[in-house]
C-alpha cells in the first residue's frame, strides 16, 4: 500500500550542529532531506557510492574535488564515488539539499524506520 509522507513533518536527526536531516526510501532509492544552517562548520569526506545532490531552497557551493559549484533553487550535480566533496552555504537563510542515493545505503536506514513501522501497523489493520 502506498502512503504519502511531507519531509517537514517526518523525523529530523542532528547531524552536526547546524545541519539535520531526515530520509524516504522506495525498493531500491532513498532520498535524504539536509537542512543546512549558513554558519555550519564544513565537512569534507568521502564515500564509496555515487551521490545526486540537488538545491531546493536558499544557496550554497558544492565543492566536488577541486570543482566548486554555485548551487541555487533547482540545480543539481553528481558526487562520483571516492571524491572529497561538501556543502558551504553563502547566504543567511537555512538551505535545504536533497540527496538521492541508489541503492539504499545501509548507514541511512535508520532514518526511514518509521516506513517500516507504518507498513507494519498498516498491515496488521489490514488483517
Amino acid at each position: 500500500m502506498t502512503k504519502m509522507y511531507n519531509w517537514n513533518s517526518l523525523p529530523r536527526e542532528v547531524v552536526r550542529k547546524g545541519v539535520e536531516r531526515c530520509g524516504f526510501r522506495g525498493e531500491n532509492a532513498i532520498v535524504v532531506m539536509n537542512w543546512v544552517e549558513p554558519d555550519i562548520k564544513i565537512n569534507p569526506h568521502t564515500h564509496d557510492f555515487e551521490q545526486l545532490a540537488i538545491c531546493i531552497e536558499g544557496r550554497f557551493n558544492y565543492h566536488v574535488g577541486d570543482q566548486v559549484f554555485e548551487m541555487t533553487p533547482g540545480s543539481m550535480l553528481v558526487v562520483p564515488p571516492h571524491t572529497v566533496h561538501y556543502v558551504e552555504p553563502t547566504s543567511d537563510e537555512v538551505a535545504l539539499n536533497l540527496d538521492v542515493f541508489s541503492p539504499v545505503r545501509d548507514d541511512y536506514k535508520h532514518l526511514v524506520e518509521y516506513q517500516t513501522a507504518d507498513a507494519t501497523n498498516t498491515q496488521a489493520q489490514q488483517e
